[in-house]
């Protein structure tokens, strides 16, 4: 097919990956830097390329470590191969599977009307129980099916709202839009407290290991990141309901939340048995450090990820001659993310074997006289407008490789700081509907402006931005190891 048929835009964005590959090999010579790294870098540039304007799926371009890393002798294929089977990224997949049977059962819906119903029901409460159930589901279910699920409630409350005159134009709209913004906002915020919330999460834990000696478990992230994501909670809830729009605090009879519940019924058998296996998964990784010596196991949170999905497929369905999944139920499955995922851990294996990391920190030494606080709070807002516009995944595929090398740069602070900054400010973005799919999702509701998401957003973005870097700078080093 030619250019002219594929589209000159298609195209050209196509040959610009490895175009810019060749430019890198050819223009930076042996005496600047050794092949091998250089080599590296230019894949680097190519899949960057690719990752930004997408001319193949994203996906695909993840692909294209374990084809030029054998063929350019920078790793065999055996070793360049290896990223696309990170244990992480099947703790990541049990974690997924788990969340389609909740899905699958609708348990995930039980748990955010029981919450919203609980908390009260004065205009408020309703927007902090919808902001602790989208936190709460999105911990351990993708932020993209947690906005899809708590936003057909959403949309109900307000509709509930405007067929009622007790409030004015005003006052309804503004709850509104507040209401959707806080499906979306904290559906991304709530990813951040566990491993398995947010895929850059899963990215940061997955390559610390191939840069510094220290593995994080499931349990020391969260006590790490569970306050943090509850102090941008506390802060989204303050700005969203007492600056952005000033939410009445009136009652109001909400029914239907009581309605859907009914509808519900009593819980059944099979959402019965799927809470019981969420529920001793979640145990097992908060008390893995003590059971592990205990029954003298070596027991880790991949492992537990991938019993909890095979006890899924031998869990009996009561109402069904089937077990709680079966395999068709795995088309929902992300197979598309767990490539991606490869390709990152394969380019980051490729940066260590090298020493294009080695390399990169020679090259930044300077920026160790700017201060870790600040060149910390630097690569935060970096990110945190960078992913505004692209993939979090790919962008944290793409930067925490470059910022394990500036890590190797510093000679004060923790290193590791930068990448899990980096990897948490990956996560929070607040701007565009682009920017995540819980902003696509409520903006698609279409009682939401871009304009009016931005205004919001670019606050979030900032709180953000000072709060993650806060949290690295003086209580990382306290809950997470260090080089």
């Amino acid at each position: 097919m030619s250019l002219a048929a594929m589209g000159w835009k298609h195209g050209v964005t196509l040959l610009a990956g490895p175009v810019l590959f060749a430019l890198i090999q050819v223009a930076m010579p042996e005496s600047l830097i050794d092949p091998a790294p250089r080599t590296v870098l230019a894949l680097t540039a190519w899949m960057a390329v690719w990752w930004v304007t997408e001319p193949v799926p994203i996906p695909v371009t993840a692909f294209l470590p374990m084809v030029l890393l054998p063929l350019t002798d920078v790793m065999p294929l055996d070793e360049a191969a290896v990223g696309y089977a990170n244990p992480v990224i099947y703790m990541y997949m049990g974690g997924f599977i788990l969340a389609i049977a909740i899905e699958r059962w609708n348990l995930h819906r039980r748990i955010a009307l029981s919450i919203v119903s609980r908390i009260g029901n004065s205009l408020r409460s309703i927007v902090l129980g919808v902001m602790i159930a989208s936190g709460f589901l999105s911990m351990w279910i993708s932020n993209a099916a947690t906005a899809l699920m708590m936003l057909p409630i959403a949309v109900a409350l307000i509709a509930e709202l405007d067929e009622r005159d007790q409030f004015d134009a005003g006052q309804r709209d503004g709850f509104a839009r507040v209401l959707l913004l806080t499906v979306a906002y904290s559906a991304s915020i709530g990813g951040l407290a566990t491993i398995i919330g947010s895929v850059p999460n899963g990215i940061v834990v997955a390559m610390i290991p191939q840069f510094f000696d220290i593995q994080i478990s499931f349990l020391q992230w969260m006590i790490f990141a569970l306050p943090l994501s509850l102090a941008l909670l506390v802060v989204l809830y303050v700005y969203l309901t007492q600056i952005y729009a000033k939410v009445p605090n009136e009652r109001l009879e909400v029914n239907f939340v009581a309605e859907e519940l009914a509808a519900l019924g009593p819980m059944k058998p099979e959402e019965k048995r799927v809470l019981v296996i969420f529920g001793l998964t979640a145990a097992a990784w908060a008390l893995r450090g003590w059971l592990a010596p205990f029954f003298d196991l070596p027991l880790n949170d991949t492992i537990i990820a991938v019993v909890a999905a095979i006890s899924l497929f031998i869990v009996p369905a009561s109402r069904e001659k089937r077990a709680l999944l079966v395999w068709e139920d795995m088309r929902d499955l992300p197979w598309g993310l767990f490539i991606l995922w490869g390709g990152g851990m394969a380019l980051a294996a490729a940066f260590s074997a090298s020493d294009l990391t080695g390399w990169i920190s020679l090259q930044l030494e300077g920026l160790d006289g700017i201060g870790y606080f600040w060149l910390l709070l630097i690569m935060v807002v970096l990110m945190l407008f960078l992913t505004e516009i692209i993939s979090n995944t790919a962008t944290a595929n793409m930067a925490l490789p470059i910022t394990a090398g500036l890590a190797g740069a510093i000679t004060t602070g923790n290193p590791l700081g930068l990448m899990v900054g980096v990897a948490l400010a990956t996560t929070c973005a607040f701007m565009l509907p682009i920017s995540t799919p819980p902003n696509a999702a409520v903006f698609s509701s279409g009682r939401i402006s871009i304009r009016q998401m931005a205004q919001a957003g670019i606050a979030m973005n900032v709180v953000s931005a000072i709060v993650i870097t806060l949290f690295v700078y003086f209580l990382m080093p306290l809950f997470l190891p260090t080089p």
